[in-house]
């Protein structure tokens, strides 16, 4: 009999929660009218698309007017940069004037890309805060980076790769501070997709302006996600069409996706508590039992500012994708980072901008925990684990050593 599977990538995706599953089943077929329609099969679409987001609401206690409903977090945060940059730009009184826009350089590929691709278009600046050796950025680096013309700060608030978590909170404060002296506001934004199962997200306590999320990270399907917009926020939508969602996200309502949506936020704000504390439990274990067993072993960024469900590690002489495949023959899913940049054998932008060495950021793994985890199969796991790199060491460490010197 095969050995059952173990799931260790629950950073990349979930699996749909069978709550969830059975509220989303009926939109398929039996409620399957377009929520923009005046029949009634139209109203019932609408009715469960509001319901969604009256929980939504509740959850990020914010109004139902501040949820926009899109397909994810990428376009929910290309709707962010975009939406707030057409926004402005639109403002006759700014014509000719190019605004600055603050990120970071471990951010994820999407808000990187669009904001490289912004900078190359010449329709905007960019400063791109570093972050230090433990994986957090310093809110200070943000106040020094603020200029007259700064429009948008865009920090995510718990990494994808490492999972660390940024003072979102703490530059809430400052910009309210600062804000109150300037005549153009600055806009906050921050991408939450991997804070929302585990941390607070209520937008007034963290300061935010928008707030992006996907639902197949909190047990929800995929193809769904929201932005929160605070009420005034300067912001336009970026693809033409219908007026839906308030005007800011033209195209038929994903109704189906957006129930689930709703009904994953309802099944994690009555778990999540009792769920953060389990899985931190777990995580805490591994990290102990894999410095501790496995020589040669690095967790990459702060051991205790960390989202409760992410290990990630660096091995020595050891090539990340090799590893992968190997645990993945012996039934074990992991990662080397984001799945979004699984395609590109280029070392982790993440790891580097730590500080680590080509080499080591390509020995990296991200062990990502879940609610389904059980420490049987962590044992499982780290049993595993030795044995692979015990054999990739003896075939690769004096290969890699080689190459890298060749570069140097």
């Amino acid at each position: 009999m095969a050995n059952k599977k173990i799931y260790l990538d629950y950073a990349a995706t979930t699996p749909v929660d069978a709550e969830v599953l059975q509220t989303m089943l009926p939109y398929f077929s039996e409620e399957f009218g377009n929520a923009s329609s005046l029949h009634s099969f139209g109203r019932t679409a609408a009715d469960a698309v509001f319901a969604a987001r009256e929980s939504a609401a509740h959850f990020f206690k914010c109004s139902e007017e501040e949820i926009i409903f899109t397909s994810g977090a990428t376009e929910s945060n290309n709707l962010a940069i975009k939406g707030v940059l057409r926004a402005y730009n639109k403002n006759k009184k700014n014509k000719g004037k190019i605004p600055h826009i603050i990120t970071t350089v471990f951010e994820h590929s999407c808000v990187l890309k669009t904001c490289q691709k912004l900078e190359k278009e010449g329709s905007t600046e960019v400063t791109y805060l570093p972050v230090y050796a433990d994986g957090i950025i310093k809110a200070s680096d943000v106040e020094k980076s603020i200029k007259e013309n700064t429009l948008l700060i865009s920090i995510m608030h718990v990494n994808n790769e490492i999972g660390t978590v940024q003072p979102i909170a703490q530059i809430g404060k400052l910009l309210a501070h600062l804000n109150e002296k300037r005549e153009e506001k600055i806009i906050f934004h921050t991408d939450a997709t991997q804070a929302v199962a585990y941390f607070d997200t209520n937008v007034k306590r963290l300061g935010v302006d928008l707030l992006s999320m996907s639902a197949h990270k909190i047990y929800g399907p995929k193809g769904a996600g929201m932005l929160y917009v605070k009420k005034g926020t300067k912001i336009t939508q970026i693809q033409d069409g219908g007026a839906q969602e308030f005007a800011l996200r033209a195209g038929t309502l994903n109704s189906t996706g957006i129930v689930g949506l709703g009904k994953a936020i309802e099944v994690l704000e009555k778990s999540k508590k009792k769920e953060v504390k389990k899985i931190k439990e777990l995580r805490d274990y591994l990290i102990k039992k894999v410095l501790k067993e496995i020589p040669g072993t690095r967790l990459n960024g702060s051991r205790s500012k960390r989202s409760p469900n992410n290990a990630n590690f660096s091995f020595s002489d050891v090539e990340g994708e090799s590893l992968l495949l190997y645990l993945d023959a012996d039934g074990i899913a992991a990662s080397t980072g984001s799945a979004c940049s699984s395609g590109s054998l280029s070392p982790s932008h993440v790891l580097l901008a730590l500080g680590l060495k080509p080499e080591q950021a390509h020995g990296s793994l991200r062990v990502s925990l879940g609610k389904y985890t059980t420490k049987k199969e962590l044992v499982i796991f780290v049993t595993k684990l030795k044995k692979v790199l015990e054999k990739l060491r003896k075939v690769s460490g004096e290969i890699l050593k080689e190459y890298y010197s060749k570069k140097k």
